[in-house]
């Protein structure tokens, strides 16, 4: 094995991504195997001014939201100290919550879909995803998720806009599904049942 495996997470909010990528990376430690679990946006300087604009604390344009993120993409991809490149060169498997499939989905609501994938272009050159995991469940059970375990809604996270951001991973999946290697899991199924589904497919990779 000359490097490691790169496993993305997609989904709009309230998903289960964040419990998925649990599940997974505690088989991964189980099988003995080196796992690095990163995010976006980022921990960064860059995420950290993006986290400001979902926060409401900052607000500025659609497209210049865009940018932040494709700043923090190219930042989380090529980083000299915790770059995901070099992480996959030293033989981790890294599994990332997000990456441009939520790009496409959640900005292109406002940008052009052409705009946001030829922004991107760059990242998918330089790294793209082995599997790309995609929970769907609907912008309803979202928001009901996201009202039980958040004290506070970002930006996003309004029925309107999640329905919006919902059709736009549809429509965005049916333009790369060339490209990528993605599948599309039923969230509404049981944790349990997910992540069985989950691990098949990520033993067929590695």
């Amino acid at each position: 094995m000359s490097k490691g495996k790169f496993i993305v997470f997609e989904g709009i909010d309230g998903s289960g991504k964040t419990t998925q990528i649990q599940l997974l990376q505690a088989r991964f430690r189980a099988a003995s195997l080196p796992i690095y679990v990163t995010k976006e946006p980022t921990d960064g300087p860059i995420g950290a001014v993006i986290r400001n604009v979902l926060n409401k604390r900052i607000k500025t344009s659609e497209k210049a939201i865009a940018g932040l993120f494709l700043a923090d993409r190219l930042d989380h991809i090529e980083n000299p100290i915790n770059g995901m490149l070099g992480q996959l060169g030293q033989e981790m498997h890294v599994i990332s919550d997000r990456y441009y499939l939520s790009s496409y989905a959640y900005h292109s609501s406002h940008v052009p879909l052409d705009w946001v994938i030829a922004a991107n272009a760059e990242c998918a050159k330089l790294l793209r995803p082995d599997i790309i995991f995609f929970i769907d469940i609907s912008a309803e059970e979202s928001l009901e998720r996201l009202k039980k375990g958040r004290a506070f809604l970002d930006l996003f996270e309004n029925l309107e806009r999640l329905k919006s951001v919902r059709a736009n991973y549809m429509r965005a999946i049916e333009r790369v599904e060339k490209e990528e290697n993605i599948i599309r899991i039923d969230g509404s199924q049981s944790e349990a049942t997910i992540a069985a589904e989950i691990w098949e497919q990520v033993q067929e990779i590695l």
